[in-house]
């Protein structure tokens, strides 16, 4: 008898560009996986069910309460021994949708990084830290991705058992199938001889990635230094005119949304975050995996992959006067930017999919012969 798995997210994309090996594993496991979302629909192969709920970003949404319904139907019409939630707004209000049920599935929530940390707001902190509270009884297995999140986790005792993962492991496999020449003939393409600096930072366009910073600190960098932005979001546009009205039109690159990331990596000579806090970053664990020094921001996620002076440079959040003194650095000596970038390959090795894929799947065999509603475990 195959068993059932719902997968649930914020959106498609999400669990397209993150967890598919996962599915793929359940899968062959012989699962039956479902995976429900809101946003377009993306392209799932290891799915047998896609499931659209109406999810919005807005936690007063009405139409978030319609995918509580929703889900609270689905998981009494398909009895799902396991689901596993991601993202902050659909992992609570998938949890909501499980509370109260006579026979519940097991739950497995995956923190990729809490939006909130002790900086921030009051109020703000009070309503997502709480929203974390209130689904604790049903949170049978918690994951968190860095060392701020499983600590607050613990001590809040946000479920019911909790451990932390090195993220959900990259598939560096796709960086080693592009050539140096690549790279090269990027570089060719966007006019940059070997004297420019490029500086590279992939990221929605959004006000917790502070594009805007980075783009003030490169005004503080000789002509030399050069800030490729790849992404799409609402802020784009402003960040555009900035950097027009700061006269950088020319040493900021907007590309849009690429799907050739890997080249980009091998175009640049470094890379840079200003990010507000992180999970554990994609991005960065990328950029650290093509040799790339970085210049990051001192929060949660950041704090967990570079050591200052070995693999990278940490800077005060929100000072981009201190981001440029760092960026600065890199290119004023890039023997030692290449030495930095090296240490940074070496040291993120252990995130690479093939040894953290291991690990989580451990974590669900651990979790599901604890109960005994669940008659057959992973493997």
């Amino acid at each position: 008898m195959s068993h059932k798995i719902l997968f649930t997210a914020s959106t498609f994309s999400h669990i397209a560009n993150f967890h598919r090996p996962y599915l793929a594993q359940f899968v062959r496991l012989g699962w039956e996986v479902h995976v429900a979302c809101g946003g377009p629909e993306r392209d799932i192969p290891e799915a047998q069910r896609i499931i659209h709920i109406p999810l919005e970003k807005s936690m007063t949404s009405p139409k978030n309460w319609q995918a509580v319904r929703l889900l609270r139907r689905m998981v009494r019409e398909e009895g799902y021994a396991l689901v596993s939630c991601h993202t902050s707004l659909a992992s609570f209000f998938t949890r909501l949708a499980v509370m109260g049920l006579r026979e519940r599935p097991l739950v497995a929530c995956t923190s990729h990084g809490y939006l909130f940390d002790g900086q921030s707001a009051p109020v703000k902190r009070a309503l997502l830290s709480g929203a974390e509270r209130i689904t604790a009884p049903v949170t049978d297995l918690l994951m968190t991705m860095n060392d701020w999140d499983g600590r607050y986790a613990r001590k809040h005792r946000l479920g019911r058992r909790t451990v932390q993962i090195p993220g959900m492991g990259v598939d560096f496999s796709r960086l080693d199938a592009c050539p140096p020449e690549e790279g090269a003939a990027l570089r060719r393409d966007l006019g940059l001889g070997p004297e420019r600096f490029l500086f590279l930072y992939a990221a929605e366009f959004s006000p917790r990635k502070s594009q805007a910073h980075l783009i003030r600190a490169l005004s503080l960098l000789p002509e030399a230094a050069v800030l490729a932005l790849p992404g799409e979001g609402a802020l784009r546009e402003d960040c555009i005119r900035l950097s027009e009205e700061l006269g950088l039109g020319g040493r900021v690159i907007f590309p849009g949304q690429v799907s050739d990331m890997p080249r980009w990596y091998a175009a640049a000579d470094g890379a840079v975050s200003a990010s507000r806090s992180e999970g554990l970053p994609f991005n960065i664990m990328e950029a650290m995996y093509a040799g790339l020094p970085i210049a990051a921001s001192a929060v949660k996620g950041h704090t967990d992959l570079i050591r200052p002076g070995e693999t990278g440079l940490l800077f005060p959040y929100g000072d981009w006067m201190a981001c440029g003194e760092a960026m600065s650095a890199l290119l004023r000596d890039r023997t030692w930017s290449a030495q930095l970038g090296a240490q940074a390959h070496e040291a993120v090795l252990s995130y690479g999919l093939d040894r953290v894929l291991p690990q989580v799947m451990e974590q669900y065999q651990r979790l599901l012969p604890l109960e005994e509603r669940q008659p057959a475990a992973l493997g």
